[in-house]
């Protein structure tokens, strides 16, 4: 059947003018103005982590700007292509097109997701904890997996990241590992990779080559920030400090720089261990502390206001996404039912799919709610 680019360039058209309304550009413009005057102060870089953070953000910027004007270059020249292709009846031409038409599709696809990341906390970083669950060694190798897993797609989108605390368990794999994802959206991105994870395989630790089924939990908090108004009494806070250890339980310095934060109300418990010295973990765990209890405040002002609504029935389970590795190769979501057989390519950090249909999966459910 023949594509129909008229149609299509038109369609791709009016999702980028969804995406511009959305994006509001003459702000992001604004924006960097700002932040390029900021730059080029002379006094800068006196200070290097406000310098640091200044550019980044400027970095950012240019690129979210340069990514929705490239678009909409790239959509004005395929339609040129389509154009040559139909008056010199090029067969290669229009099968160039038809590539193209794909590949923005895609693109576009990308994008529009992005203008569905609306929430109160969507536009920030995010941090990321990861705990081995039920299954023993296999639980922890599972983590592992996760981990590496995340770290990759991130590193597939050049997002920055830093891993704040690992906790290794005795055989292999890890008790949990928790680190930050420093990119505007992440929060809104990852949020939806929160849950219970499940993995099926012939078990690599069981002699007896047996199936095996374990379990990891996600958990995605949006990151503190400083216009946020948590504020933590000291006498609410317990610290621990302990000295890091690493695989096996080998020491890996000999100070007690290792931090464990308790937040008396709650009972939240947070263990930081991967800087160098017990302020930059005892920072690091405030940080992480206070993320928790803003979502925590969030969790709670939205049921109250589902009470308000009524009893409405609970549509986000837990248990999220199964990864079989035996007898067959399947990663399959259980709220979206995406489903991918290349598993090795989702463990090496292939999961846009994943996340893109568990947006829109979830934007239609509070949709649906409300």
């Amino acid at each position: 059947m023949a594509v129909d680019f008229a149609l299509e360039l038109k369609d791709l058209r009016a999702t980028m003018e969804s995406v511009r309304q959305v994006t509001d550009l003459d702000s992001l413009r604004t924006k960097i103005t700002e932040l390029e005057e900021q730059s080029g102060a002379p006094d800068l870089w006196d200070d290097p982590d406000t310098a640091q953070e200044v550019t980044s953000r400027l970095s950012r910027a240019n690129s979210e700007l340069e990514r929705i004007t490239g678009m909409d270059n790239r959509i004005d020249e395929l339609e040129v292509l389509v154009q040559l292709g139909v008056e010199e009846g090029d067969a290669d031409t229009m099968a160039e097109a038809e590539k193209e038409l794909a590949s923005l599709k895609k693109a576009v696809g990308e994008l529009e997701v992005r203008t569905l990341l609306n929430g109160e906390y969507d536009k920030r970083e995010a941090v990321i904890s990861i705990r081995s669950g039920a299954g023993g060694v296999d639980a922890a190798d599972f983590a592992e997996m996760l981990l590496r897993m995340y770290l990759r797609w991130a590193d597939r989108h050049g997002y920055p990241t830093e891993v704040l605390d690992t906790s290794y368990a005795e055989e292999a794999g890890l008790k949990s590992a928790t680190f930050e994802v420093k990119v505007p959206y992440a929060f809104g991105t990852l949020s939806v990779e929160a849950g219970t994870h499940r993995l099926v395989r012939i078990s690599p630790f069981d002699n007896q080559g047996r199936r095996q089924t374990s379990f990891a939990a996600v958990e995605v908090i949006p990151l503190i920030e400083s216009t946020d108004s948590i504020e933590i009494p000291d006498n609410e806070i317990k610290v621990d400090v302990f000295r890091s250890s690493g695989p096996g339980g080998q020491s890996v310095n000999t100070t007690d720089s290792a931090v464990r934060m308790t937040h008396l109300p709650t009972g939240i418990v947070v263990s930081m261990q991967n800087e160098k010295s017990q302020i930059q973990n005892r920072a690091a765990a405030l940080r992480v502390l206070q993320s928790r209890l803003l979502l925590q405040r969030q969790a709670e002002e939205h049921a109250v206001k589902q009470a308000m609504a009524g009893d409405v029935k609970a549509s986000w389970g837990d248990q999220m996404r199964s990864y079989v590795l035996n007898p067959y190769q399947m990663v399959k979501d259980l709220r979206t039912e995406y489903e991918v057989g290349n598993t090795s390519g989702v463990f090496d950090g292939d999961i846009d799919g994943f996340i893109e249909a568990g947006i829109r999966w979830k934007r239609s459910a509070e949709r649906e709610e409300a």
